[in-house]
């Protein structure tokens, strides 16, 4: 790990490791004054509904910020956040670690001096306008203080005349397309498919047929269809519709660089993230574009390279009115 990396995973874990010494602090000084069950769930209205045992709170969910730390710390690295996605990123995980820091040590609070055998009366609402607005100001802290670790090269920002491209001879045509093969995506439509069929079955048809359609509709992209042409970069299923397509008046460039699904994106299918959106079907090689609006759109394919260096290509052409 580079020392960039690592002041940027410090920064990303800190919140959550300073909101836990801070919870455990607190508890230390009021342990001797709380019951043996503990009140730690609430209707709407404050009143407790929910108990467990004092070991049992501390044994799930002061933990809680020891994971979330570990995956803000994680996505730090992997995720390839750039910019603003990073600041947002960043002062996110201190709004989360100052919102549950504050509300775990609230309801412990709420329990100081209940009698054993006894619970406590209510969870004052303002609490969680308190929680809200801490989380405010600890993200905005978190922003400010992600400006003073310096980001990794943003890939985006690389020279347009470094990119690859393809030698076409003037007014030679060529295209460029690829099947991407999602083993998942069938057997998603099958569940999907015993799902809509047994609720319509069993529960109501009502909430069934849009299941067994909304199958219907993932199964025409078990396996998506990349092109690159004239047109831009588009992504089709087994029918013309639905289908995704960027053309090439919104692209600034485009490169092949391996992704990572669920750290950059999420998960997969079709993702949508901060300054990001694509295609995703797994991790590895993908097609990046560099949008003029400053995002980005991925999709993952085999021989990746070869169509971003025709998508150069034809932007090439298309700048120079060819």
């Amino acid at each position: 790990m580079t020392s960039k990396n690592l002041g940027r995973v410090t920064l990303a874990a800190l919140p959550f490791v300073l909101a836990l010494l801070i919870d455990l602090t607190l508890y230390a000084g009021i342990k001797d004054r709380l019951p043996d069950r503990l009140a730690v769930h609430f209707d709407a209205g404050g009143s407790a509904n929910g108990y467990t045992s004092f070991s049992s709170y501390l044994l799930y969910t002061l933990p809680s910020l020891l994971v979330l730390g570990a995956l803000w710390a994680f996505i730090a690295v992997k995720g390839r956040l750039h910019g603003r996605a990073d600041r947002w990123f960043i002062g996110g995980g201190f709004a989360v670690a100052a919102f549950l820091g504050y509300l775990l040590i609230a309801v412990l609070f709420v329990n100081v001096d209940v009698s054993d055998g006894g619970s406590a009366d209510r969870f004052p609402l303002w609490h969680i306008a308190v929680a809200l607005a801490a989380a405010a100001l600890a993200g905005a802290l978190g922003a400010l203080l992600s400006r003073l670790v310096p980001l990794p090269e943003d890939p985006r920002r690389l020279d347009p005349a470094t990119r690859e491209r393809i030698v076409l001879a003037d007014g030679e045509v060529a295209a460029w397309g690829r099947g991407i093969g999602a083993w998942w995506a069938p057997v998603a439509v099958l569940v999907l498919l015993a799902a809509g069929v047994t609720v319509g079955r069993e529960q109501s048809w009502f909430i069934g047929v849009p299941l067994i359609l909304f199958a219907l509709v993932t199964g025409t992209f078990c396996r998506p269809h990349v092109t690159v042409d004239r047109r831009g970069l588009t992504v089709s299923g087994l029918l013309p519709r639905p289908r995704v397509r960027v053309p090439l008046e919104r692209m600034e460039g485009a490169d092949s660089r391996p992704v990572n699904a669920l750290a950059e994106y999420g998960g997969w299918g079709y993702r949508i993230r901060p300054e990001r959106s694509g295609v995703i079907t797994r991790s590895g090689e993908a097609i990046v574009v560099s949008l003029t609006s400053g995002r980005e759109f991925a999709v993952t394919v085999a021989d990746s390279a070869t169509g971003a260096a025709l998508l150069n290509t034809l932007l090439d052409r298309q700048r120079a009115g060819r």
